[in-house]
């Protein structure tokens, strides 16, 4: 089972982790992203390609899906206007074994970080700034190459 959200709506967290609670699986991993508000930030604005980047998520899944032999994946991404404590990813694998569940959350968060097409704006004091992609990012992603 794969499902991929990308959507405006807050994440129901309890709706979303009972789906991927698959019978058989013997280690299910999570992972909750939450809008910081490090620097001031007061808003985060996150805009996507629709289509593609449902598109690339997707993909990623198949590909954890593949690579672990997961019972099931769940990606569900936030865009639009959210605050500082707002959840903004939810990602939770299923697998037979922890190990593999463990291992798939954190490739697939690495990989979303670099792979999959988002545009971050931050809102400090009233003026608005480009989020600029981190080189610490694109070596987390590398690591599972």
């Amino acid at each position: 089972m794969i499902n991929v959200s990308v959507q405006p709506a807050p994440i129901d967290l309890p709706a979303e982790l009972a789906a991927v609670e698959i019978k058989g699986a013997g280690g299910i991993a999570s992972f909750i992203g939450t809008v910081r508000g490090d620097g001031g930030v007061t808003e985060l604005t996150l805009e996507h390609y629709p289509g593609m980047t449902e598109g690339a998520l997707i993909g990623l899944a198949e590909e954890a899906f593949a690579r672990w032999g997961l019972l099931g994946v769940t990606i569900v991404h936030r865009v639009g206007a959210m605050v500082p404590g707002d959840h903004i990813v939810f990602i939770a694998t299923a697998a037979p074994h922890r190990k593999e569940a463990l291992e798939s959350c954190a490739y697939l968060i690495d990989r979303l970080k670099t792979d999959a097409p988002f545009w971050k704006q931050e809102k400090r004091g009233g003026e608005a700034a480009w989020v600029e992609a981190k080189a610490s990012d694109g070596a987390a992603a590398e690591r599972w190459t």
